[in-house]
Formats: structure tokens, C-alpha cells, sequence
């Protein structure tokens, strides 16, 4: 009698709710294993977090960097923000102990908002491209086009969609058309997955993803030609100048950084974004054999994007990284610097 219990609890500890006989199973994981990943994903969500804050604030704070196209870039860190505070703890705590504490409601809030903020971003990111070709494509018209108020209604919209889109995709459960047996024959406490049909898994993968990003890239590639157009024309007056000298070195140097630039861009999205929109289209088509640990991952790359972010669109201009020298060293060391540094 006494062998019988300690076997069934012993089997109950590896559930989410030992208690309960269709409780879903635990990831079993080693300590060392467990302690590695919460580490990571903390620092990850505080460098999402407070990297995405100095954006928010750096231009809140500072007159030079109240412009349109910053408005998008605010709006973008405000809403990665939201992800790394709202989202991504409790997606830590699923992903670490493979279980779901908080019940169906909020699993359902939870999976919104992170199909909003994720959506959100990708599209903000789509934003920045269109205002950059403009910028540097058509600079003539670039001032009637974009202006403060072009701008908020785009980011309204922006947000309207991503969070219309995600909310009545998931609590109308049209993503689970057609999955209903398959779904109640995995169904347990202590689960929160979203699941996409066929249709729904190709509709994310299109609009969410392969569209805006076939923009995103057809962007950048045609502000990358205009640059290299601009270098070179740049290089023939100075080499006409200098009466046969070489190609300037500040000529070179601006095409190389703008290559670099667009490559970290478009390199950066494509690794976090492409291989979960891949799973997310393919799966339903496999019967769902993708395993879950590895879903679990391509999330979490996904996730990635909303860290890098600030890094990209912040640390690689020279005006934010004044601006954030001047917030740390003012407001978290306790030096007093000028506010009224001139922005190059």
C-alpha cells in the first residue's frame, strides 16, 4: 500500500497539478538546466525593458529628437516594451517549467497580447522603412508627406489592427477551426498553446510576416542603391576636385556603414521572425509534429527581435547614444551633464 502511494506520487510530481489525474506533464528538466534558462531569459527581458525605455525617454526628454520619424520610433519601443513587461515573464515561466498556472482567461489575454506586440512591431518596423525611403528616395515631397500627424494616424492604425486582429483571432477561436478533436485529445489543466489551421497558419505567415517584410526589403534595397548612387557621385566630384585623386576614404566609409546598417536590419529581422512564421505556416500541414520545446525556442527568437530593436534603431546613431550618455550619467550616476548638447 504504502509502495503504491509513493509510486503515484512520485509519478504526480511531474505534473503541473499533481492533484488532478488529466493534468498536463512538467518539462522535466535538469536544476542547472532550469537555473541557465531562467537567467537568460531575465536578462533578456530587463535588456528588452529598460533598452526600449532609454529610447522612450531619450526622446521624450530631448527637443532634437522630436521628429516624425522618431514618433514611429518611440511608438516601436513602447510597444516592445510592453512585450518584454507584460509578455514575456509569463512566457518564461511556461516555457522554463512547461506549465500554465494562471487559467483559460488569461491564457487568452496572454496569447493576444503577444500576437498584438509582436505584430505590432513587425508593422512599426515596416513604418520606419517606408519613412527612410521616403526620406532618402524622394527628399523634395518628404517634408508634405510625412508629418506629425501623418504619422500618429499611420501608428493608430498600426495599433488598432494588431490589436483587432489579434484579439478576435483568438478568443473567436477561428484559429481552431477544423482542430477540434485534436485539440480535445490534448487538452489539459495546466496548458496555454495556440494552435492555426491550415488557413489561418498561411493568413499569419502572409500578412503578418511575408508581407510586410517583401516591403521592408524592397525598401531598403532601393534606399541602399540610392546611397550607393549618392557615394559615388560624391567620389567623382571629389576626385574631379582633387584632379585625378583617389576615391575619398569619407565617401567609402559612408557607403560601407550604410551597407552595414541595412544588412544588421533586414539580417536581424529575417533570423528572429522567418523560422517561426516557417513553423507556424508548415506545422498544420505535419500534423502538428513540430516538438514543443522547439516552438518554444522559435517564440523566444521571435522575442529577440523586441531586444535587438533599441540596439539597431539606438545605439547605432550617434544622436542616441549622446542622448543615452546624458540620461544614465544624470539619472542613474548622479552626474550632471549639459542638457543642451547639439545633436550632429
Amino acid at each position: 500500500m504504502i509502495s503504491n502511494e509513493t509510486d503515484i506520487f512520485s509519478e504526480n510530481v511531474l505534473l503541473c497539478y499533481p492533484l488532478l489525474l488529466d493534468s498536463c506533464p512538467r518539462a522535466h528538466r535538469l536544476t542547472v538546466l532550469k537555473v541557465a534558462m531562467y537567467a537568460f531569459m531575465v536578462l533578456m527581458i530587463l535588456t528588452t525593458v529598460f533598452g526600449n525605455l532609454l529610447i522612450i525617454f531619450s526622446i521624450f526628454h530631448f527637443k532634437h529628437l522630436q521628429s516624425p520619424t522618431h514618433m514611429i520610433v518611440q511608438s516601436l519601443a513602447a510597444c516592445d516594451c510592453l512585450l518584454g513587461s507584460l509578455v514575456m515573464p509569463y512566457s518564461m515561466v511556461r516555457s522554463v517549467e512547461g506549465c500554465w498556472y494562471l487559467g483559460d482567461v488569461v491564457c487568452k489575454v496572454h496569447s493576444s497580447l503577444d500576437m498584438t506586440f509582436s505584430i505590432s512591431s513587425i508593422l512599426h518596423l515596416s513604418l520606419i522603412a517606408i519613412d527612410r525611403y521616403w526620406a532618402i528616395c524622394d527628399p523634395l515631397r518628404y517634408t508634405m508627406r510625412v508629418t506629425n500627424n501623418t504619422v500618429a494616424v499611420f501608428i493608430t492604425f498600426t495599433w488598432l489592427f494588431s490589436i483587432v486582429y489579434s484579439f478576435s483571432v483568438v478568443f473567436t477561436g477561428v484559429n481552431n477551426v477544423g482542430l477540434e478533436e485534436l485539440i480535445m485529445q490534448i487538452s489539459c489543466f495546466g496548458g496555454c498553446v495556440l494552435f492555426f489551421n491550415k488557413e489561418w497558419g498561411l493568413i499569419c505567415a502572409l500578412f503578418v510576416f511575408l508581407i510586410p517584410g517583401t516591403i521592408m526589403t524592397s525598401l531598403y534595397l532601393s534606399i541602399f542603391n540610392v546611397v550607393k548612387k549618392h557615394a559615388k557621385v560624391m567620389s567623382e566630384r571629389v576626385t574631379v576636385t582633387a584632379k585625378g585623386g583617389l576615391k575619398s576614404q569619407s565617401s567609402a566609409q559612408r557607403e560601407g556603414k550604410a551597407a552595414k546598417t541595412l544588412a544588421i536590419v533586414m539580417g536581424v529581422f529575417y533570423l528572429c521572425w522567418l523560422p517561426f512564421f516557417t513553423a507556424t505556416a508548415v506545422d498544420p500541414f505535419i500534423n502538428f509534429t513540430t516538438p514543443v520545446n522547439v516552438f518554444d525556442a522559435l517564440v523566444w527568437f521571435g522575442y529577440f527581435n523586441s531586444t535587438c530593436n533599441p540596439l539597431i534603431y539606438g545605439f547605432f546613431y550617434p544622436r542616441f547614444q549622446k542622448a543615452f550618455k546624458i540620461l544614465i550619467s544624470t539619472y542613474i550616476c548622479g552626474i550632471s551633464e549639459s542638457h543642451t548638447l547639439t545633436f550632429e
